[in-house]
């Protein structure tokens, strides 16, 4: 089984450099299932339905969300409805105020029939909201897809400190397929398969203008830095690149074989 994972996806120059970037690597590398991270893809804060609904007409299997999930109120009723995108699934789960949406699906290849993948997503505390434990809550979700006969399954662990996503991937080292950490919008050099056959990325990066600051115009990062005064971020304007992972997966155990770092700039 291959999976292509792309990074936090930035406006309209990260959407089409997605775009632009699957049609040639879908086929070259013969992918089975496409995940991307879709919570920056509206300017840079959220997600539109109308955005998500074009990902999955051209192809995207999953779009996993994070911290900035509910930026855009118009995607709350998508969630509910739409089994093809996550939110972080360690938010509170209270029976009366229950999050929308799902942070676990498990999805049919478009592509090989038959074929499964489950994915997990859930958000890290260090610097971050203080929901629920993801360590905990992701353990639970997986055990309760291998009882379901899932074997392979990805997690998305949207994070901001290295360490933290890297203690969960050992954690979850041989219970699930791989380990993908987004949210920094910086490709880390980390990849590898871990020992009990569970890939791990601490960040995929992002995809959308390079010549910026993650993807924000750099002369207003610059000028936050500079003055400490509040600033209105707008994302870069340009060409644009992508940086994404290819998982290779031994679908009959779940555990990965390889992980192939992917990136492309354009300045």
């Amino acid at each position: 089984m291959k999976v292509l994972f792309f990074g936090d996806t930035f406006g309209r120059p990260g959407r089409d450099a997605v775009r632009a970037a699957m049609a040639t690597l879908v086929p070259a590398h013969q992918v089975d299932f496409v995940l991307i991270n879709g919570e920056n893809a509206s300017h840079g804060n959220g997600i539109l339905p109308e955005m998500a609904q074009e990902f999955l007409d051209y192809g995207v299997d999953v779009i996993t969300m994070g911290n900035h999930v509910w930026d855009q109120r118009q995607i709350i009723p998508f969630l509910g409805t739409s089994t093809r995108i996550i939110r972080p699934a360690n938010y509170p789960d209270h029976p009366v105020h229950k999050p929308p949406g799902r942070g676990v699906t498990v999805v049919e290849s478009r592509r090989r029939p038959g074929l499964r993948l489950g994915v997990i997503q859930v958000m890290g505390r260090v610097f971050m909201d203080a929901l629920d434990c993801p360590f905990r809550t992701a353990e639970r979700e997986a055990d309760r897809l291998e009882e379901l006969g899932v074997q392979s399954i990805i997690v998305d662990f949207h994070g901001e400190a290295t360490s933290e996503k890297q203690a969960f991937a050992h954690y979850m080292d041989g219970k699930v397929s791989a380990v993908i950490g987004t949210h920094s919008h910086v490709q880390t050099a980390d990849e590898r398969v871990l020992s009990g056959g569970t890939a791990a990325i601490t960040d995929v990066g992002m995809c959308g203008c390079f010549d910026s600051v993650i993807g924000v115009k750099k002369e207003i990062s610059i000028q936050k830095f500079l003055t400490k005064r509040p600033v209105r971020f707008e994302p870069a304007e340009g060409p644009g690149g992508y940086s994404a992972v290819l998982l290779d997966i031994d679908e009959t155990t779940g555990r990965s074989r390889s992980i192939l770092r992917l990136r492309e700039v354009t300045l």
